[in-house]
């Protein structure tokens, strides 16, 4: 179980962070309508466990966790060798993004073997400038391009592993030319449901 204090199942500590272990804001930054892009690596950049099966368990038990966890995620890619995924928090109460991460990352594990992932994500916690709208889909554009600079694709409509998770919104589809007119009144909508 992870503690206060702890995010991706690391502990934060006043000491000297260990070798090996990336630096964590405060869990506070973590929880509530946080903003946060997530990317959990495959240890030591194992490549070959990417695969449509893969996907299919992806899509499914990341709605499990934006469920779960009231997320919503606006954009992921999953790349040869790490994946990257953002996340809205819904609530002040329910959403926790550091134990939601974990809970991906542990029920992935057995669909991602041999293949293991890396002891702690990387993250960055959007700030408020980044989470104004034009700023925010420029970020979310940023994780949808990684297939082109990565040279995996010419364009990034045309890579298969990229997609969005809204919980009672199959149909959204990031590829489209009103995506995000969409993905905001949705967020908007759920957002204003769940605090009246």
């Amino acid at each position: 179980m992870i503690e206060d204090g702890d995010c991706s199942g690391e502990r934060q500590r006043a000491d000297p962070i260990r070798k090996g272990s990336l630096p964590r804001l405060p869990r506070e930054h973590y929880r509530g309508r946080a903003a946060v892009l997530w990317t959990p690596t495959i240890e030591k950049r194992a490549t070959g466990w990417l695969t449509p099966a893969f996907h299919s368990n992806w899509q499914l038990l990341l709605l499990h966790t934006c469920a779960r966890y009231s997320l919503l995620c606006p954009a992921y890619v999953l790349m040869p060798d790490h994946t990257h995924l953002m996340w809205l928090g819904l609530t002040d109460e329910e959403s926790d993004q550091c134990v939601a991460i974990e809970f991906l990352r542990k029920n992935l594990r057995l669909a991602l073997r041999p293949a293991e992932w890396q002891h702690q994500p990387h993250d960055h916690v959007l700030r408020e400038e980044e989470r104004e709208r034009g700023a925010f889909q420029a970020a979310a554009q940023y994780v949808f391009e990684n297939p082109i600079r990565a040279g995996l694709v010419d364009e990034w409509r045309a890579y298969p592993y990229v997609g969005c998770c809204v919980p009672g919104y199959p149909e959204f589809e990031p590829r489209g030319q009103d995506y995000w007119e969409r993905f905001w009144r949705c967020h908007n909508y759920l957002v204003e449901k769940r605090t009246t």
